[in-house]
């Protein structure tokens, strides 16, 4: 199974393994990780979700090999379009849900599952955990809620480096600036992830979904229209000669060179 889901009490663990976890937005895998995360979100048994990764990485986000087949047949708008519309709405459940979600990142958080991690309520960090924005050196622009997410936990300026700067992110860093709430060994971080979102689960529903609500509508624009925002955007940057250019040069282990 590409995607293990155990219960302790009233936390499910999900596990992405295999190609869930490094090649998370394939069609087939966002497909089955959310199909993963929704049948917790529904099960009136749970009332914390631990979302961790496999080896090297927690979510690594799309192909990019993947990427230069469907820019070749000129099949990128709808493929972009695709993993969006499915991961999308999958970060409103999540955010809009009273079950309290913990991210446990075990390693590379990039691209769209940088916004999988940023979804959850907490995050909880390994020693080998990083995340990466990834866009930018391949010529996108961000999605998955990255840019109204992040902002929330660290602030504008320190967003804007991450993002434009293409950074990478280790854990003592990302904990610095607020991106995680804790920081703990290999052995520890599970059950830590465990124990917060049986803490914080605690409460009753309605305080639970009123309280993440009022936290999330307390900016000027909501969540709905940001990813709507973000969806269009990317999916004009999936046609550009940068992006191209972007996946082309990672391919071949040289320097972009874009526009």
């Amino acid at each position: 199974m590409a995607i293990e889901t155990t219960i302790k009490e009233s936390v499910a663990i999900i596990k992405m393994t295999g190609k869930t976890a490094s090649n998370s937005f394939s069609r087939t895998a966002i497909k089955e990780i959310a199909e993963a995360i929704d049948a917790s979100l529904n099960n009136e048994k749970v009332r914390g979700i631990v979302i961790t990764g496999e080896g090297k990485f927690f979510s690594a986000g799309a192909d990019i090999k993947g990427f230069k087949k469907y820019i070749e047949d000129e099949t990128i708008t709808d493929f972009i379009h695709d993993l969006t519309g499915k991961l999308h709405p999958l970060i409103l459940r999540m955010r809009r849900s009273p079950k309290i979600l913990v991210a446990a990142i075990n390693g590379a958080a990039a691209g769209g599952g940088l916004g999988l991690a940023l979804a959850c309520d907490a995050r909880v960090a390994g020693p080998n955990a990083k995340l990466a924005a990834s866009y930018a050196g391949i010529g996108l622009s961000p999605d998955g809620g990255t840019t109204w997410l992040l902002p929330r936990l660290v602030g504008d300026q320190v967003s804007r480096r991450f993002f434009l700067e293409n950074q990478i992110w280790g854990p003592k860093e990302a904990q610095g600036y607020g991106a995680i709430d804790h920081y703990v060994s290999e052995e520890e971080f599970i059950p830590k992830s465990i124990k917060i979102a049986a803490t914080w689960s605690q409460w009753g529903s309605h305080t639970r979904e009123a309280t993440k609500h009022l936290i999330d509508v307390q900016s000027s624009q909501e969540l709905e229209v940001h990813l709507n925002h973000e969806r269009l955007l990317i999916e004009a940057a999936g046609t550009t000669a940068d992006f191209r250019e972007g996946v082309d040069a990672f391919l071949n282990k040289r320097p972009a060179n874009f526009e």
